[in-house]
């Protein structure tokens, strides 16, 4: 459909606001570039629209948007920005591209065009998309960068899509793409990108929270103006030109601690913090910019006390993504703690937009940051090691989530790795060959072994020997990506050797037992054994595992059962209901239709993960055999499985359970007194007529907990009954366990 009048003035004006965006484009030129690009784009993307129904272009000229007033990167990635689905979405070719704008801004959209369909296909696919992504994003980071801009927009815009693909796109960006963008530096985006991912995975919680920030916005702006005076006017009378202003944290950081610590929105005492930042003028050296840092923070604790425990200093050690700042917890008004975060201006730039800042204040386009450099050259050799299945993700996101810790070596060196390594993980960050044949470790001058956990401060010394080898049982205590991804390498080349002696082993048996065994014979045999694949058959067999006499038994008892049709190796699909419809077990399931789950329980199964209830917001996962899981929105295996296999996610809605219950299990929390006990027991029991199974009450003082396991019929039930409990005397609090 082609654009209207009224359309086309309106891209205009999106332009133009880009254009005016874009601090970085300094001269005619530059901006002559960029409006070639989006030219080009205007006119290859002139009849597209998105799912929304509005006009294709305007999608990247918001991603090229917020690669320029939100990362703050230059003239080729606005123009990259502008291009990036050119080549996938229309007749260009990135020879095109090359051809009008030169070698590197093909370059950045032919990696941006590898990466599009990343995790949209099937699990093979995906795995290898993602690979490409990394690989590319090695090469050049720019990539990423725009990658990041282009999924924070598709989060922004993310209503118009269906559910299943919302829940798709929301946990695959929280598992990949907001912990990218805390890597690069880009806090802002990666806060975004959470606080987002969070509005459509568990949208009751997001909103909760949203309108408890509104209810408590006017207390809290009182309490910070309180709280920011005095410090004005210490940092005034000590002649400090700073801004000081409260910063209220992200719905999901609040989600998070709520979560993890157990507790409810009000008893969340952080809920902002305080950023002083400082002028840095041209002039000022980054150690004078050190030293204002840590006589700000003097000045604080003239005002308030500070905790001794909560001090961060990531100006003397910046984070490996450039990040600079001096963290302090300081007891402020009505006995709350709250934290003081302080920067330059400089470093606040750096905090806000990462490794694009990086480039502005350093000289030439890589910029200097030996984390990051790090972190890129572990990736390309994680990478380049990593087998066909989705293990190396979780490795790298061991990686990129991960806090680091300082190891010294017996050189005085310092090498940062991951929080919670032990030896083995430091032994192959120093080398491969020196992971490869390490045997133990002097820790602090203490021997060690390599499982032992190492801490920021240890002076680590590797000893090696040339007979050691890796060994499978290193994966158990191994943490980081480039250990792991090592050891499987060199088990690998072993599992190898073992398999081809193994498999020849196996034709000798077959032919010495005048056995012959087709594709369902030997399905048979690997489901007896409990392996995925006829190698792993003969892999058993060559290194020991499987013994020669045992295979003859097995081999001779799946060829007696040849003939047995009722041998109980084939079972029958679930039939699954489709609205009002039923599928056959080889029916293609599709996101056109929604499930709903009534009374014949038995075509769905209730995952255990979360113990889903009728009322819970669900959605349901396709197993490999067409059967569907149901899960709650909010569980967190549901978002793992809809990051890596997001096709499978379909929508569910509950009919009705007439008569049947569900086990749930309740917490109970409050002081204890004489009959408190019976008092909850006899709700359960008589009022409200629920049945229990189990129940568990501890105390300790005056304080208990109680577990009750219970049986209700839908969550209506469930939460009635804990308002009903919430109201007798001495219960402070009731939650749901999962």
């Amino acid at each position: 459909m082609a654009l209207t009048a009224e359309e086309q003035v309106y891209i205009e004006q999106l332009y133009d606001d880009l254009i005016k965006s874009a601090k970085r484009l300094k001269t005619a030129e530059d901006i002559a570039f960029v409006r070639k690009a989006f030219e080009l784009a205007n006119k290859a993307h002139s009849k597209m629209r998105r799912k929304s129904g509005e006009p294709y272009i305007i999608h990247p000229i918001a991603v090229a948007k917020i690669v320029a007033s939100e990362i703050g990167l230059g003239r080729k990635s606005i123009a990259s920005a502008l291009l990036h689905d050119v080549v996938e979405d229309t007749d260009y070719t990135v020879a095109d591209i090359e051809r009008m704008f030169g070698p590197k801004i093909a370059s950045i959209v032919e990696g941006l065009t590898k990466i599009s369909t990343i995790l949209d296909q099937d699990a093979s696919k995906q795995i290898e998309n993602f690979r490409k992504m990394l690989m590319t994003m090695s090469e050049d980071i720019r990539v990423i960068m725009i990658k990041l801009a282009d999924r924070l927009h598709n989060m922004r815009t993310l209503d118009s899509m269906p559910e299943y693909k919302q829940i798709k796109i929301a946990s695959e960006t929280s598992n990949v793409y907001a912990p990218l963008a805390e890597r690069l530096g880009l806090y802002a985006i990666k806060t975004e990108l959470e606080d987002l991912s969070l509005k459509f995975t568990n949208p009751t919680a997001y909103n909760e929270i949203t309108k408890k920030f509104h209810e408590t916005e006017e207390e809290r702006n009182k309490y910070i103006n309180d709280f920011i005076k005095p410090l004005k006017k210490i940092m005034d009378d000590n002649g400090i030109p700073c801004k000081i202003k409260g910063r209220l944290k992200s719905v999901y950081s609040i989600w998070h601690k709520m979560q993890k610590q157990n507790i409810p929105f009000e008893d969340v005492y952080d809920l902002f913090a305080i950023r002083i930042i400082f002028d840095h003028p041209d002039d000022m050296t980054d150690d004078k910019a050190r030293e204002t840092c840590y006589r700000i923070m003097s000045l604080i604790t003239n005002v308030y006390e500070y905790h001794p425990g909560r001090i961060r200093d990531w100006v003397k050690k910046p984070k490996p993504n450039g990040y600079e700042a001096l963290h302090i917890t300081v007891m402020g008004p009505q006995g709350r703690w709250v934290e003081i975060q302080i920067r330059s201006r400089k470093m606040d730039d750096i905090a806000e937009k990462g490794i694009a800042s990086h480039w502005k204040y350093k000289t030439g386009e890589k910029g200097n940051n030996p984390g990051l450099n790090s972190l890129i050259e572990n990736m390309k050799e994680t990478l380049s090691n990593t087998e066909g299945s989705f293990d190396f993700l979780d490795d790298f996101k061991l990686d990129i989530f991960t806090k680091e810790i300082h190891i010294f070596t017996p050189k005085g060196e310092i090498v940062d790795i991951p929080k919670g390594s032990t030896v083995i993980d430091f032994a192959y960050d120093i080398h491969t060959d020196v992971g490869n044949h390490a045997i133990a470790a002097k820790v602090n001058h203490k021997m060690a072994p390599l499982s032992q956990v190492l801490y920021s401060g240890d002076q680590v010394e590797i000893l090696t020997s040339k007979k050691q080898t890796p060994k499978i049982e290193w994966l158990n205590f191994a943490m980081s990506a480039k250990a792991k991804s090592q050891i499987k390498k060199a088990l690998k080349a072993d599992k190898s050797a073992d398999t081809s002696k193994g498999k020849r082993m196996f034709e000798k048996k077959l032919k010495e037992l005048n056995i012959s065994l087709d594709f369902k014979d030997m399905r048979k045999l690997r489901e007896k054994l409990e392996v995925n694949s006829d190698d792993d058959i003969y892999f058993m067999l060559g290194s020991g595992q499987l013994k020669e006499n045992d295979l003859s038994g097995l081999l001779a008892l799946v060829d007696s059962q040849k003939n047995n049709k009722q041998d109980g190796f084939f079972t029958k699909f679930w039939k699954l209901g489709i609205g009002k419809s039923e599928t056959t077990p080889n029916e293609k399931i599709s996101h056109k239709n929604t499930f709903v789950i009534n009374d014949n329980e038995k075509r769905f199964s209730l995952a255990t993960c979360c113990n889903p209830i009728p009322g819970d917001e669900v959605v349901g996962y396709i197993t490999p055999n067409n059967t569907v899981i149901v899960h709650k929105k909010d569980c967190p295996e549901l978002k793992s499985l809809a990051a890596t296999h997001g096709e499978k996610i379909v929508a569910i809605e509950w009919e009705s359970y007439k008569g049947k219950s569900y086990e749930v299990q309740i917490v109970i929390e409050g002081v204890d007194h004489l009959g408190l006990v019976y008092n909850i027991t006899k709700l359960i029991s008589q009022e409200a007529n629920v049945n229990s199974n189990m129940l568990h009450f501890e105390t300790h003082g005056e304080i208990f907990t109680g577990k009750i396991n219970l049986f209700v019929q839908n969550k209506f039930n469930l939460d009635d009954l804990i308002r009903k409990i919430l109201e007798i005397e001495g219960v402070i609090k009731v939650s749901r366990s999962e």
